[in-house]
């Protein structure tokens, strides 16, 4: 019997379960592992194709799926890479040479990638090992969900300080407070002293990955939408840990505060930029928890607690609460759309092409690193297509796309759930629908805007301002019945009827104007499902 072990793009560190499940011989110090269990890697054109993804994404998941190949391959293991058009051919011929009568793969996080799988009809049988790259296991968040009436994020959160003992004291959390949000909503006024990024250089193996997708005649339609150069995000273990220590050493003491600003040029404030790791298994949730708990108590003194605690909120609270949502949600969740939102994505989400100083300066900061924070993404590009009836399921498609972190599993819930309130409120307790005065409170992006962020109805009015009460006007049988709305559903009915219909002819004189969507899916066939264009050369050790 031979077992041999498939390590998918976003599993790439040792202790996954698959490899795990194999690894049970000791290495001697200085000594070297004897077993050969066979083991594959697979970059699957069609699949990078699927969706025109963000180049630079392409980038990180190949190199850092090459760079862990050669790390197993250092430590013993029997590794073959390919590079092919699907995953089945691959599989087949590698399953044929090593005569594997067993395949081992971590369960996939992506409910699609796990459809495939099931499907691929192999000469021998799937086991899938059950995924340990959350810190809640799969059955857990399972039964938390099973166990609720309502799935309130702040309720998870405070049971997972609990289960897991971060930031407590017993049963109660350290100073007697759960919560820091409101300390942490500083806008970004008077002169603010910002810290640096760190960014890596491209070695030989991530500027070989550069090279091929800039020859490749399969992304030469996706150069004109994402930047690929300069590439400067880490691709290894070794360099998900210094972007770990860097941040907790520089950044993690003054993140809270502004942690919601948003500033004209600067790419990440006081931003961790740890998800592309942690999404592709380079850094597990749970050390990346323990850096932080561990830099608090050495920093007592000096350190408020708010910033800490507003990081932990975000790994321990929102990722592994997306995670848990989307486990428990069913396979229709992606279709919903409560508001029955249909009108095209606008064609500048790819281009950055728009008078809207906040969306232009947000998408082409994207087109250039693949990288948002969250307030970027859920007040300004979600926000947007929210109150200008966006279809969901397009947007969900731009953001799955655009970012270097996106995946199905964070993209669908992110989304359809708390970005576009498609789900109707299973999520979320009200819609993250704002004006410009939102913006123009948290950033600076509205001083340089050829709109007026003041102005509802007149020929310079900021489209924020129509879309947000042309989106309540047209909702307003369902939003009257959110307890969260009374008030602001209040002050729209104190609007005069003719207020009201300027807004109305305000915003479909825009959805006219934007009708035609330039949204750049490669070659496809009638299902939607992208057909790659070229044979890549296999790629084999």
């Amino acid at each position: 019997m031979t077992v041999g072990i498939w390590v998918l793009g976003d599993q790439l560190w040792a202790g996954q379960s698959a490899l795990q499940s194999c690894d049970r011989v000791a290495v001697p110090p200085g000594g070297h592992r004897t077993q050969s269990t066979p083991v594959i890697f697979i970059e699957s054109l069609h699949h990078a194709q699927e969706l025109p993804y963000h180049l630079q994404k392409l980038v990180m998941v190949w190199s850092a799926m090459r760079h862990f190949a050669d790390e197993l391959r250092q430590d013993g293991w029997e590794v073959t890479y390919k590079q092919d058009v699907d995953f089945k051919t691959p599989l087949l011929a590698w399953i044929e040479q090593h005569q594997i009568t067993e395949l081992r793969v971590m369960t996939p996080t992506d409910r699609p990638f796990a459809n495939l799988i099931e499907h691929l009809d192999l000469p021998c049988p799937i086991t899938l090992t059950p995924s340990n790259r959350f810190i809640w296991n799969d059955q857990a968040l399972i039964d938390w969900a099973n166990s609720r009436k309502r799935l309130v994020m702040e309720d998870f959160y405070r049971e997972g300080r609990r289960r897991f003992n971060v930031l407590m004291e017993g049963d109660q959390p350290i100073t007697g407070r759960w919560n820091f949000d409101k300390e942490n909503r500083k806008p970004p006024k008077g002169k603010l002293t910002l810290p640096e990024a760190l960014w890596f250089k491209p070695d030989r193996i991530t500027q070989e990955v550069i090279d091929w997708i800039k020859e490749s005649p399969a992304f030469q339609d996706s150069q004109h939408y994402w930047q690929i150069e300069p590439f400067l995000w880490g691709v290894t273990r070794q360099q998900a840990l210094q972007v770990l220590e860097f941040f907790v050493q520089t950044r993690l003491s003054e993140f809270g505060p502004y942690q919601d600003a948003m500033v004209t040029g600067e790419q990440t404030l006081w931003h961790a930029m740890l998800s592309p790791y942690l999404n592709l298994g380079l850094l597990h949730p749970l050390e990346v928890l323990e850096a932080a708990e561990q830099a608090y108590y050495q920093n007592q003194s000096e350190w408020e607690l708010n910033s800490v605690e507003g990081f932990v909120r975000q790994i321990l609270g929102w990722r592994e609460y997306m995670h848990g949502i989307y486990l428990h949600m069913g396979e229709d969740y992606p279709s919903l759309n409560y508001f029955n939102h249909t009108q095209p994505l606008p064609g500048f989400y790819f281009t950055g092409d728009t008078q809207m100083n906040c969306l232009h300066q947000v998408i082409t900061q994207v087109k250039e690193t693949g990288y948002a924070h969250h307030i970027q993404r859920l007040m300004v590009l979600s926000n947007f297509g929210l109150i200008a009836g966006v279809s969901p399921q397009e947007l969900q498609d731009w953001f799955h796309t655009a970012f270097i972190d996106g995946y199905d599993w964070v993209m669908q819930t992110n989304v359809i759930g708390m970005g576009q309130f498609a789900d109707g409120g299973l999520m979320a307790s009200k819609p993250y629908a704002s004006s410009a005065n939102y913006i123009n409170n948290m950033s600076d992006y509205c001083k340089n805007c050829t709109y007026d962020r003041r102005d509802r109805i007149g020929e310079n009015a900021c489209p924020f301002n129509f879309f947000y009460w042309d989106f309540l006007d047209r909702h307003q049988d369902k939003l009257k019945k959110n307890h969260r709305m009374g008030q602001i559903m209040f002050n729209l009915a104190r609007f005069s009827e003719e207020e009201r219909q300027l807004i109305r002819q305000k915003a479909n004189e825009w959805r006219a104007a934007h009708q035609q969507t330039e949204y750049p899916l490669p070659s496809s066939s009638p299902d939607g499902k992208a057909h790659p264009t070229t044979q890549p050369i296999s790629r084999s050790h």
